[in-house]
């Protein structure tokens, strides 16, 4: 072996290793490489910038979904023109200031009118869904094509295993408002200033005076009214008007009406959650509810599934 080295050009000559390479697996990536000092660092900064930059994606993403709806519901409550509609005017510069495209802001906003970015009238569908453990799914559509969203939806779910069959059954449609809980200083009543706390007490008797079923607070303290589909809007807008409280939002939501399917299992929830983000993901999806609720894994992994629904 010693001759062998020998004969080799000092450039080119092997080097025997002292000690034997060692290979480790990225807990992310879960791909094997050389542990040596040079591959092992650059492996490692990529990978902390690609994960880094996936991460805020995510964020970005979430941000501009929430800038859509907030802009879409003004639109709808209170028109499409800024400069008749404040609130619509601020949340427009707030999602500006965020890095928000334009055409983004555009399109939000014709939404709450019912029509596309080009113009064109919406058209309203649900797709109903079923997967494993017996977890039911009732996804909204708001499309300018029913047929190509439908058809699309469909195979999408496939992709995840779930299978497309009736659910709607298992929920119930309700209107659900959320108004802040603070006087925005418009209030009908004048002795109450900008910024005081309303009542809840007050809150609730006229929201049930203007024809809700429900009034109950959430976990930030604001008002949440439950209505029948019909009443929705024109109780929000009541309710806005007489109590000087913000509209945080007012939709007509499928609310589960039969008891909720515990999730126990880790590679379940893990399925859901990738189901639920690669429909959100689709663009004329407006809502994903569904009747699972935790069961037995980590909040850490349930969270991804919270996250991407609407109920």
């Amino acid at each position: 072996m010693s001759s062998f080295f020998s004969i080799l050009p000092s450039s080119t000559r092997i080097v025997p290793l002292s000690h034997p390479i060692r290979y480790t697996i990225c807990a992310q990536c879960r791909r094997s490489f050389a542990a040596s000092a040079f591959v092992s660092s650059g492996h490692n900064k990529w990978s902390k910038i690609k994960h880094d930059k996936a991460a805020a994606d995510k964020k970005k993403n979430t941000q501009r979904t929430g800038f859509a709806k907030n802009l879409t519901i003004s639109s709808k409550m209170y028109g499409a023109d800024p400069n008749i509609n404040t609130q619509l005017a601020s949340l427009i510069s707030i999602a500006k200031k965020a890095g928000m495209p334009k055409a983004s802001i555009d399109v939000a906003i014709a939404r709450g009118q019912g029509k596309s970015e080009t113009g064109a009238g919406l058209e309203t569908a649900t797709l109903e869904v079923m997967l494993a453990p017996s977890v039911a799914m009732v996804i909204d559509i708001e499309t300018d094509n029913k047929q190509r969203a439908l058809k699309e939806l469909r195979h999408l779910v496939k992709k995840y295993d779930a299978t497309v069959t009736p659910t709607a059954f298992l929920f119930t449609k309700q209107g659900r408002t959320v108004l802040s809980h603070s006087n925005n200083g418009d209030s009908d009543d004048v002795t109450k200033g900008k910024g005081e706390e309303m009542d809840f007490d007050d809150v609730m008797m006229q929201a049930l005076d203007a024809g809700a079923e429900d009034v109950e607070k959430d976990e930030q303290g604001d008002v949440v009214v439950w209505t029948p589909p019909n009443l929705t809007h024109q109780v929000a807008q009541d309710l806005a008007k007489t109590l000087g409280l913000n509209i945080l939002s007012s939709d007509i939501i499928w609310s589960c009406s039969s008891d909720k399917v515990k999730v126990d299992d880790e590679e379940a929830v893990v399925a859901l959650a990738k189901l639920l983000a690669a429909v959100q993901e689709y663009p004329d999806v407006q809502a994903v509810y569904m009747n699972a609720e935790r069961g037995d894994v980590s909040e850490e992994a349930w969270s991804a599934v919270e996250e991407a629904l609407d109920s």
